[in-house]
């Protein structure tokens, strides 16, 4: 039976950025929580995962100035670096 129990163990993806990480994280269960109690109890759709392959972190050494260009061109952009690094990976290999 697809309840809250059942939501609430799926990989979403939740990017959190500027904030602490432990309320961040706290503060997006919640609020999750509270999304699908009220999404079951309307009878509403709740879309699932697609696709999300689990994230493996990796230690990457660049010199420092290429970081720096890469923080300068992904800032208005709003993207992490490990997304743009994802990104640029998947066009270079033609994924």
């Amino acid at each position: 039976m697809k309840n809250l129990a059942y939501y609430l163990n799926l990989d979403y993806e939740i990017v959190i950025k500027k904030v602490s990480a432990i309320e961040a994280i706290e503060s997006a269960q919640n609020a999750f929580a509270a999304f699908v109690e009220v999404s079951l109890a309307q009878g509403d759709s709740i879309h699932e995962p697609h696709g999300i392959e689990k994230s493996l972190r990796i230690n990457i050494s660049m010199p420092e100035n290429l970081v720096k260009k890469i923080d300068s061109y992904i800032q208005p952009l709003h993207l992490s670096r490990s997304a743009f690094l994802q990104k640029a990976a998947l066009r270079e290999i033609g994924y």
